[in-house]
């Protein structure tokens, strides 16, 4: 794929895939009002972008899609990056601002990549459990787990009902 398209189908599926978080968000937000109607009719265009969102990053598969190996370790090497470089200065950025949510939110979401770098770092030195079944992930925060449902969420306390199972 030549440049400016690549770059354009990365635009695209950024773009997309904001409109279909952002649309659904929207809808929860008309359900509430009673909107059952708008809030329908944001949920179908919601999945019209995640459709679209799909297309454009299809396009970039072949760019972006590698072996399961070189997969694993880009994964790994995001997931420490934002969680070592990226939250943290989102997070010192509201706490200066005295935006005392978003300092919580930047937190746990820096301490759950930090998790998810683990999992990862386990998978490129084969040493996974080999039984995993399922992960659980935290609702609240996106903690992931390979064990059982905690009792409680270690980044952020959330109980053992805000999980969800993730199976094959």
């Amino acid at each position: 794929m030549k440049e400016k398209t690549q770059k354009n189908a990365h635009a695209a599926f950024i773009g997309e895939a904001k409109a279909y978080f952002r649309l659904l968000t929207y809808a929860e937000k008309a359900q509430e009002e009673g909107n059952l109607q708008i809030a329908l009719l944001f949920r179908a265009i919601a999945e019209a972008e995640r459709v679209h969102a799909t297309r454009n990053l299809n396009l970039l598969k072949d760019i972006l899609v590698k072996d399961t190996d070189t997969n694993l370790e880009a994964s790994f090497e995001r997931e420490k990056s934002i969680s070592d470089n990226e939250y943290p200065d989102f997070l010192k950025d509201a706490e200066d601002e005295g935006e005392k949510v978003a300092a919580i939110v930047f937190s746990q979401a820096r301490d759950a990549e930090t998790f998810h770098a683990k999992l990862y770092e386990r998978a490129i030195y084969q040493s996974m459990k080999p039984d995993v079944k399922a992960y659980q992930v935290c609702q609240v925060c996106g903690y992931v787990t390979d064990k059982k449902r905690p009792k409680k969420c270690p980044v952020c306390g959330a109980p053992e009902d805000k999980f969800k199972t993730i199976e094959p």
